[in-house]
């Protein structure tokens, strides 16, 4: 909840902007909040809490074929319709919140509530869901099985697109028809495994003994405290806990998937995959970016045109701006979702920011962690500017020391879509290595400056092993697991050769892909390539040398050159368009919207307050460590680097 004090700052910030004009509504009903402000642009199409329809492909279609084989004449055609659900986060259970908050909130069973609709919905021939983090049980992750199967049952296909996937998110997918990764995905089935934490010994060192009476000799929730190590009994209740959840994966994934349990056994032993070799494994059907997906899509249904309607069955936000409603309405679009108004029609020069260490998710900023490049942010903007045909040309601002490999990866991608359609080209920045190289490589141009640290196109990988911390702090983890490398991803112990090798791997495949992305940008063979990679940096001034980059030049020179790639008769009377835009004004003003953020902002500023500056950086690799942690393939700089 809003507390009072936060509710009053808010309206007064509110009553500060009509007082000074900056915001105006008229009283009717059906009137919309208009900010103004010197350049009014075109809302995203895809924004979280409505539901956008375009059609993919549009044109005269062909006599085709339905899913069931029959021939349809040719005046009957229409496009394939299409909807899309993104499936991501906790998922919590309970009544959803009321009013504008609740429009942009997801409960599991509003979810659910969507699946269903779009199983009854006779427009609907196909479903699309993409899997993003999930933190779901075994009882939700049924219940979404439950509701896929429904669509099926209604005779719709249903087809999975996964960024990556750990097995909570594969469970899910495969219950869909199809599975669907991009190329750098990596495909996460490592097994169950159970760590149990026991504190005695720390307990004892603190002086603090605990007193735990229990009832039923496997009630053993107070064990962590009392001993050192799981009881015969608690033992027992785990080993059958895990041997029915390892067997309901491998049930699940068999039946699913048409592979024998065996087999199944076997690829969870493998615990890691590349999308590639997942597809051959038969855990996949298909290897492609978003792009292509409705490409194979239509193909499957023998059509040349189709509708999608993305977060399909999600409310729209109220814009009635009366009473308490509008001033909630008001809040919203303080936080950043401006209405819809009226765009320049003048012709644009794209500026395209890339600035942080680049993450999957949202662009974010903290005081200690600093500016994170989130790859959703970055290709909703990348979207905007190919689609908007007022955009004549696009530069490339980066300023990254690169990050998570898959994100990296799919920001390349959607940079070659708008390649296709218009100019592009790079500026680099302080620093642009590693992932802020792999996002330059396929630029038609990349300028640099002298000192730009760049190049360091390689992988890094690996986890951090925390067992001897735990030891000396008393706490004693006892493992259960069933796959020999079902603890390739753990924190707590270190790698065993059989996941070391996996590992390497996986890694190598990754910088396979990388250096032959790398290798067609700049027009190298890959043997070229390869050995001015390796992981090296250099400076702009030795990259132009060796071909890393084209030109030396600032920022104004590449947007000069971008210009002259798109033949613009009057470059003078361009206008500008920066993406992404800032973060939230509201944000600014008040700090961030949910408590708990605003608690951690104040923790961090606070700390950051605390630490003597020289000690700063080194806190703000955290960030480094956590990714690590999550992500076992990394496109980021070996280390930090400040040129002074």
């Amino acid at each position: 909840m809003l507390s009072h004090s936060f509710f009053c700052r808010v309206l007064g910030v509110a009553m500060w902007l009509a007082a000074s004009g900056l915001y105006q509504s008229s009283q009717s009903v059906a009137s919309e909040p208009v900010l103004v402000k010197p350049t009014q642009e075109k809302p995203a199409e895809d924004a979280p809490a409505t539901s956008a329809t375009t059609t993919i492909t549009p044109g005269s279609e062909k006599a085709g074929t339905g899913t069931a084989g029959n021939k349809v004449p040719e005046a009957e055609v229409k496009p394939l319709k299409i909807a899309h659900l993104k499936i991501s986060g906790a998922l919590t259970e309970g009544a959803p919140l009321e009013g504008l908050f609740g429009e942009t909130s997801e409960t599991l069973f509003t979810l659910i509530a969507r699946l269903d609709k779009a199983a009854a919905d006779k427009e609907i021939q196909t479903v699309v869901l993409e899997f993003g983090d999930l933190a779901l049980g075994r009882g939700k992750i049924y219940e979404l099985r439950s509701a896929i199967s429904r669509i099926r049952a209604a005779g719709k296909d249903v087809w999975a697109y996964l960024d990556s996937a750990d097995t909570t998110a594969y469970l899910l997918a495969s219950a869909c028809d199809k599975i669907v990764m991009p190329e750098p995905a990596m495909l996460m089935i490592p097994g169950v495994r159970a760590e149990v934490w026991f504190y005695k010994e720390m307990l004892s060192k603190l002086d603090v003994e605990p007193e735990v009476v229990r009832i039923g000799e496997f009630k053993s929730a107070g064990e962590p405290y009392t001993r050192k190590d799981m009881s015969p009994e608690f033992k027992k209740e785990m080993d059958e806990l895990l041997d029915d959840v390892y067997s309901q994966i491998v049930s699940t994934i068999a039946e699913s998937r048409k592979i024998p349990a065996d087999k199944v056994r076997e690829l969870i032993d493998t615990a890691v995959f590349t999308s590639e070799k997942a597809k051959a494994a038969g855990l996949l059907d298909d290897v492609q970016y978003e792009s292509g997906l409705y490409e194979a899509i239509k193909k499957s249904h023998n059509v040349t045109s189709a509708k999608l309607t993305r977060n399909y069955g999600r409310k729209k936000t109220d814009a009635d701006l009366s009473g308490l409603n509008g001033i909630i309405t008001l809040m919203n679009a303080l936080s950043g979702q401006t209405p819809a108004s009226r765009k320049s029609s003048a012709p644009k020069v794209g500026i395209l920011y890339a600035s942080g260490m680049i993450s999957t998710g949202s662009s974010q900023n903290s005081p200690l962690s600093g500016e994170v490049l989130g790859s959703d942010t970055f290709i909703k903007a990348v979207r905007q500017l190919r689609d908007d045909d007022t955009v004549k040309a696009v530069v490339l601002r980066i300023d990254s020391p690169g990050g998570s490999a898959l994100a990296s990866d799919l920001m390349w991608h959607e940079l070659e879509l708008l390649k296709a359609k218009k100019p592009l080209v790079a500026s680099m920045s302080d620093v642009a290595g590693s992932g802020g190289y792999y996002i330059a490589m396929g630029t038609q141009k990349i300028y640099a400056a002298p000192g730009t640290v760049t190049g360091s196109i390689g992988v890094v990988g690996g986890k951090v092993a925390l067992e001897k911390l735990y030891n000396k702090l008393g706490i004693n983890v006892v493992v259960l697991e069933r796959g020999k490398n079902s603890g390739v991803l753990s924190t707590t112990t270190g790698f065993t050769e059989s996941q070391r090798e996996a590992t390497r791997l996986l890694m190598n495949e990754i910088y396979e892909q990388f250096t032959s992305k790398a290798a067609a940008g700049r027009k190298m063979e890959v043997a070229q390539l390869e050995k001015l990679a390796r992981g090296r940096i250099y400076s702009g001034n030795r990259a132009l040398e060796i071909g890393l980059v084209d030109e030396i030049g600032t920022l104004e020179d590449a947007i000069k050159g971008a210009i002259a790639l798109a033949k613009i008769e009057n470059p003078a009377k361009l206008e500008r368009l920066e993406l992404p835009k800032p973060g939230s004004p509201l944000e600014s003003l008040l700090g961030p919207m949910g408590a708990e953020s605003r608690m951690e902002a104040r923790l961090e500023q606070r700390l950051k307050d605390l630490i003597p500056t020289a000690l700063q950086p080194a806190l703000q690799d955290e960030l480094l460590m956590r990714m690590l942690a999550n992500q076992p393939v990394l496109t980021v700089m070996p280390y930090r680097l400040e040129l002074k």
